[in-house]
């Protein structure tokens, strides 16, 4: 009984040795053709699947944060056989390819977190309108990937006189307690978006779209509110200036539709009256302007307001002169019929506006003849 109790247990011993067989032929440790990882060495768990306990061995160097590498597969079977790894499976697998996972900072991202830690400090403005220049080129920045935190500063220094900037930062590291720090400095100015001159300008030429372009300068430079490009063409400057001068909105007028000498006609309107004489405009003026003009017929000076190019609309109650009383020369007026008071308004002020000025004398003997109404004797019936 007890012969036949071991027979079967040797029997079933010699059949579990195949099953356990093919275990170890899956479990066999195979090299892989792709690797990244987050250190800056290489272990043998990361080259190869199944490395039981050698996993932690180191073998190579990581690859530069962010860059990739490629190894030979013999020189890999090599490394990891002084290691005492051997058995290792490599399939069709030529090279092994080793990348180091980073996290990157671009240049802007670091403009930006400086330019955020000083926003709305130390007599500066938006974070949009801060330019930030560092001390040494910085380019793209790369981290450990462990270093998932947001750059937070922990230390703020800046002179408003120099513009310089000392600012320290950190970031939390998921790896290690301690946080990674990082330290910049550099200067930061505030700038303003300005219309600046392509071309030197005279006072006189009205600005073209090709005459302006659109420009980042120092708040420094621009004292008073900047010209946006829009709000600068078809306008004239109030001086000369040259190429690569900043716009401010006090150094542009409307363009002068009359020249201070020049002839212009002189329009008076009222309802139901249209009249026009020529002048001469003793100022200059833009659109919408009052400017005094010199009527050439009655050689009176007159104020109006700019209406168009070479046109001055004059209204009767703002002449610089008194009106002389309008003579009448002759009277047709019926019984009960008394004058229009606008339309004797009107025809004074227009007559006013041509005739030439009569002397005080003239002014004095001017009387209006009294209208004569005859009536015939009444009938008696």
């Amino acid at each position: 009984m007890i012969r036949t109790t071991l027979a079967t247990i040797s029997a079933l011993l010699l059949l579990a040795l195949p099953a356990q067989a093919a275990d170890d032929v899956i479990a066999a440790p195979t090299l892989r053709a792709s690797v990244t990882v987050t250190s800056d060495v290489v272990r043998v768990g990361d080259l190869i699947d199944n490395a039981g306990s050698a996993a932690l061995i180191p073998v190579y160097r990581s690859p530069d944060l962010g860059t990739t590498g490629a190894l030979p597969v013999a020189q890999v079977l090599s490394v990891l056989r002084a290691k005492q790894v051997i058995g290792v499976m490599t399939g069709d697998v030529r090279e092994v390819q080793v990348t180091r996972l980073a996290r990157t900072l671009a240049n802007k991202d670091l403009e930006n977190a400086v330019a955020s830690a000083l926003e709305r400090r130390f007599g500066l403005g938006d974070v949009a309108n801060i330019t930030v220049t560092f001390d040494r080129g910085v380019a793209d920045m790369r981290l450990d990937a462990s270093n998932t935190g947001a750059l937070q500063p922990v230390a703020t220094r800046y002179d408003a006189r120099s513009g310089r900037f000392d600012i320290a930062f950190e970031i939390n590291n998921d790896n290690n307690p301690a946080p990674t720090k990082l330290r910049f400095t550099g200067s930061a100015i505030e700038t303003v978006e300005v219309a600046v001159l392509t071309r030197d300008i005279d006072r006189a030429d009205l600005l073209k779209s090709s005459d302006v372009t659109l420009e980042r300068r120092p708040k420094a430079e621009v004292t008073g509110e900047a010209a946006s490009r829009d709000r600068t063409i078809g306008m004239q400057l109030r001086r000369p200036m040259r190429a690569g001068t900043p716009i401010r909105v006090a150094d542009i007028v409307k363009p002068d539709f009359v020249q201070r000498d020049q002839n212009v006609t002189i329009i008076y309107q009222v309802p139901g009256l249209y009249l026009t004489t020529r002048g001469k405009a003793i100022e200059s003026g833009a659109e919408g302007d009052t400017v005094s003009v010199l009527n050439l017929q009655s050689k009176r000076t007159l104020t109006g307001v700019v209406t168009g190019r070479g046109q001055i609309t004059v209204q009767g109650a703002s002449q610089s002169a008194p009106m002389p009383p309008a003579v009448e020369q002759t009277s047709s007026l019926k019984r009960d019929e008394t004058p229009a008071p606008a339309a004797a308004a009107a025809a004074a002020l227009a007559q006013s506006l041509v005739q030439a000025p009569a002397s005080p004398a003239q002014i004095a003997q001017a009387q209006i003849p009294q209208a004569r109404i005859s009536q015939a004797p009444a009938k008696s019936e």
